[in-house]
């Protein structure tokens, strides 16, 4: 099955258990993609002693998911992606047409 996560907040605990999911999911053998929209693009950028996001995305690159952040929501926070390409709405479009499943956190 192929799975869609677009996650469009920054809160720690809301994105750790995203990642958490998106690295189940993986390990279960699914085809898993996730899209970073709005405050979610931050996602690399949170720091917080109960919920290591950097650690799960990491997990989840390293197990072959992968990562979209939307370019123009970086541009408006003047930021760049460091895990992942920047993107457009064509590839979260392509996300959403393609996954035979869409969460949203």
């Amino acid at each position: 099955m192929k799975i869609g996560i677009v996650v469009s907040t920054n809160d720690p605990e809301t994105v750790w258990n995203a990642f958490r999911f998106a690295n189940f999911s993986l390990d279960a053998g699914e085809d898993v993609r996730v899209f970073l929209l709005g405050r979610g693009v931050e996602a690399e950028g949170i720091e917080d002693e109960k919920f290591n996001v950097r650690e799960q995305m990491e997990r989840f690159i390293d197990s072959g998911g992968r990562i979209f952040a939307c370019g123009t929501c970086l541009k408006i926070r003047g930021s760049d992606a460091e895990i992942c390409p920047v993107s457009t709405m064509k590839d979260l479009y392509d996300i959403v047409r393609e996954s035979d499943r869409v969460l949203t956190f």
